[in-house]
C-alpha cells in the first residue's frame, strides 16, 4: 500500500485547486478520479468558455443550510486571486453582465492552467482508477483500495460533485462516503435548471420555443432575479429561470413580470388616451413578440380596440403582464442541472478547514457539501476558496 500525506478523490474544479495548494506547501498529494480527463465539468460549463468566477462574490450569492458557513473560505481566497491565477498563466478573459468573467478562447485554458499548477506544486494526478473501498485504519489513516492501486493517507479530501449532469460522471458517491463516517447529508435536488411544462400549458406554449424576453420573475419566498427567459418546447429556461429555481419548491407558482421597471397599467391607459381605436393586439405587440402576445390573451379580447376595453378588463391584462402567475410541472432535473442543492451537511464542517469536525483528517469541498451558488461563476468560486482553504489545512 502506498503512503501519501493527502490524497484527494476527485479530480474537478475543487480538487485540483486543493491539490496544487497543498502540493506548494509541500505536501505529498495523489488525486483520484474514475474519469479519462480532469475537469469534465469545466471544459463544458460556460458554453466551453467557463465563466470562472465574478468580480463581485458575496456570502448572499450562495444557498447554504448555515448562511455564516461560507464566509471564512471566501474571505480568505477571493475572486481577484484567483483572477490573478489566470492572468499569471496569461490567460485572456472578458467581463460579461452581472461581472461574469468567461475565457476568450476555450475552457481548456482553466483545465490546463490547473494541470500546470499540479505539476509545479509536485501533486500527482491519476484518472481512471475506480475506488473499490475508503476506510480508516486503527493508525488512524486512511486506506483506499482502488481498480489501480491500493493508497493510504493522513488526510482524505472528498470532491466528487454533485449529481448534476450524470452524462460527465456525477454520482452520489461523495454522499455515501459522509454517510459512512457517520456524517449528515442534506436531501438533494436539482438546482440552475430549467422548468418543464404541464401537458395543457405544453400545447399552448410549445409553438413560443427560442422567444427570449426580458423578465423579472419572483418565487414565493420573494426572491427575485431580473434576467433573459427563454421559451423552449419543454418549458421555461433563461437565466432568470435558471437562477430563480434555486429558491422553488413543487408546486409553487412563479410570477413573471414580462415588463421590468414597467408599469402595464400605465401604458395601456396612456396608449387608450392616444390611439384609442388601436385593437389591443397591435398595441401590446409593440411592447412583446407577436407570437407570445397571442399565447398570452384570447383572440377575441386581443381583437377588441382598446376604448372597447373595461376598466376592470385593463386591470386583468396589466396584471398579466406584469405579475403572470405561472405554476410549472417540474425541472428538467438533474440530466441538465447546473448544480445540486443540499449535501454534506455543513454544520458538521470546519468553514475554516472544511474538515469534519468528528473524523479527524476527512474533508469536504466543492459542491458535494450544501453550498451552492448563483449562475454567474459563483459556484467555481466556492470550488476555487473551499479548495484553498482545504489546501491551507491538510
Amino acid at each position: 500500500m502506498i503512503h501519501h500525506d493527502v490524497i484527494i478523490i476527485g479530480a474537478g474544479a475543487a480538487g485540483l485547486m486543493c491539490a496544487a495548494t497543498a502540493g506548494y506547501r509541500g505536501r505529498d498529494v495523489l488525486v483520484l478520479d474514475n474519469a479519462k480527463q480532469a475537469g469534465k465539468k469545466i471544459l463544458i460549463s460556460g458554453g466551453g468558455r467557463c465563466n470562472f468566477t465574478n468580480q463581485k462574490v458575496e456570502p448572499h450569492n450562495f444557498i447554504c443550510g448555515n448562511s455564516h458557513f461560507v464566509k471564512s473560505a471566501l474571505a480568505r481566497y477571493r475572486s481577484s486571486d484567483f483572477i490573478e491565477l489566470v492572468e499569471r498563466h496569461g490567460i485572456d478573459y472578458h467581463e460579461r453582465d452581472h461581472g461574469q468573467l468567461f475565457c476568450n478562447d476555450s475552457a481548456k485554458d482553466i483545465v490546463n492552467m490547473l494541470m500546470t499548477e499540479c505539476e509545479w506544486a509536485g501533486a500527482k494526478v491519476q484518472l481512471r482508477t475506480e475506488m473499490t473501498k475508503v476506510s480508516k485504519n486503527a493508525q488512524g489513516q486512511f486506506e483506499v483500495l482502488t481498480s489501480n492501486g491500493d493508497f493510504s493517507c493522513d488526510s482524505l479530501v472528498i470532491a466528487t460533485g454533485g449529481l448534476s449532469m450524470p452524462k460527465l460522471g456525477a454520482s452520489p458517491y461523495g454522499y455515501k462516503l459522509a454517510e459512512q463516517f457517520g456524517l449528515s447529508v442534506l436531501p438533494t435536488q436539482a438546482g440552475l435548471v430549467p422548468f418543464t411544462w404541464h401537458s395543457d400549458q405544453k400545447a399552448r406554449f410549445e409553438p413560443l420555443s427560442g422567444i427570449a424576453v426580458p423578465s423579472t420573475i419572483t418565487a414565493e419566498d420573494g426572491t427575485q432575479f431580473s434576467e433573459a427567459l427563454l421559451f423552449t418546447h419543454r418549458g421555461l429556461s433563461g437565466p432568470a429561470i435558471l437562477q430563480i429555481s434555486n429558491y422553488w419548491q413543487a408546486g409553487q407558482a412563479i410570477s413573471i413580470d414580462l415588463l421590468p421597471n414597467e408599469s402595464a397599467a400605465e401604458k395601456l391607459e396612456i396608449a387608450l388616451a392616444n390611439s384609442p381605436k388601436q385593437s389591443l393586439r397591435n398595441t401590446i405587440s409593440q411592447w412583446l413578440p407577436k407570437r407570445l402576445v397571442e399565447a398570452l390573451f384570447d383572440a377575441a379580447q386581443l381583437d377588441k380596440a382598446l376604448n372597447q376595453l373595461g376598466h376592470g378588463e385593463r386591470e386583468q391584462i396589466a396584471k398579466d403582464l406584469n405579475e403572470w402567475s405561472i405554476v410549472m410541472n417540474g425541472t428538467e432535473g438533474y440530466r441538465t442541472a447546473e448544480v445540486t442543492l443540499g449535501g454534506v451537511d455543513t454544520n458538521e464542517l470546519s468553514s475554516k478547514t472544511m474538515e469534519a469536525k468528528s473524523v479527524a483528517g476527512l474533508y469536504f469541498i466543492g459542491e458535494v457539501m450544501d453550498v451552492s451558488g448563483w449562475l454567474g461563476g459563483f459556484n467555481f468560486q466556492w470550488a476555487w476558496s473551499s479548495g484553498v482553504a482545504a489546501g491551507m489545512a491538510v
